[in-house]
């Protein structure tokens, strides 16, 4: 049996003027659902993705954060925000959406999906993986 791979989807852009967050959004879902070990990472302008509170009827285009919530559903449980980046625009923890998967080892306990992570710690996490995305 061969081993499974860890796949880890960088995201860096904002997720309105261009295609990347919904494409990359796409592809992690597919990924996911072909049970790959899936992990995002949330940096740069990235971060505001997952912000809460989004309205996009200005712009004329779908507003698709919602879908965010449905990752603890496709067992995608390791959400990496560089808290750097974070801080560089103003935001905090409290400013994203709460993201959270259903742990059916503890009584489908709902945890955090979410890991404030610094840009060394986040660096370590990068390393560690098979194959990365980045969007």
């Amino acid at each position: 049996m061969s081993e499974i791979k860890k796949f880890m989807y960088v995201n860096r852009k904002a997720p309105y003027g261009t295609i990347y967050a919904w494409e990359a959004l796409e592809v992690i879902l597919i990924g996911a659902a072909f049970e790959q070990d899936v992990s995002l990472a949330f940096m740069d302008d990235g971060v505001y993705q997952l912000t809460k509170g989004q309205d996009t009827t200005g712009i004329g285009m779908k507003n698709f954060s919602p879908t965010y919530s449905a990752l603890g559903d496709y067992e995608i449980t390791k959400i990496y925000v560089d808290k750097e980046s974070l801080e560089e625009r103003g935001l905090s923890l409290d400013d994203l959406q709460h993201l959270v998967w259903e742990d059916e080892d503890e009584d489908w306990a709902e945890k955090d999906s979410i890991r404030l992570v610094s840009r060394t710690e986040l660096a370590d996490v990068l390393a560690e993986q098979d194959v990365l995305f980045n969007f």
